[in-house]
């Protein structure tokens, strides 16, 4: 077998385990093989398809991590929909005591405080944050 083949081949099962791993960077990786798949095509030394591989797996890894795709968003669990399902739903509030409840929300009793700025009246609110076992509602 060629050397060329021999990284390309190499970068189609790194391709393949990226798909079974769903991130990007073994995805990098497989496009540095492949740039010295094609380095050794064009006849080069093995000693420069590594170079390649390496420098070129290594650079758009990089430029992944500067990338928007790069980045991981930082979001406080007890505001994130994604993460917490109480975030987002409806309760009912029938009185209020120094901006405090408590309320059966999902078969238990709750605490549940206003968030600042809203009022303190009877009514339906909106779960904006889960603080342990504290419900931060507000009124919209």
């Amino acid at each position: 077998m060629s050397d060329w083949m021999g990284w390309l081949l190499m970068a189609g099962v790194v391709v393949i385990l990226e798909l079974f791993t769903g991130t990007f960077y073994l995805l990098m990786i497989a496009i540095g093989l492949a740039a010295a798949g094609l380095v050794a095509l064009a006849g080069l030394g093995a000693s420069t398809q590594t170079l390649v591989a390496a420098g070129v797996g290594v650079l758009a890894t990089l430029l992944l991590r500067r990338s928007k795709y790069g980045k991981t968003a930082h979001s406080e669990v007890g505001r994130d929909a994604n993460v917490n399902m109480d975030v987002g739903q409806r309760l009912s509030v029938a009185h209020w005591v120094d901006g405090a409840a408590r309320v059966m929300y999902r078969g238990a009793q709750w605490d549940v405080q206003l968030a600042p700025g809203a009022d303190p009246e009877a009514g339906s609110y909106t779960i904006q944050e889960v603080r342990g076992s504290r419900l931060i509602v507000t009124s919209e």
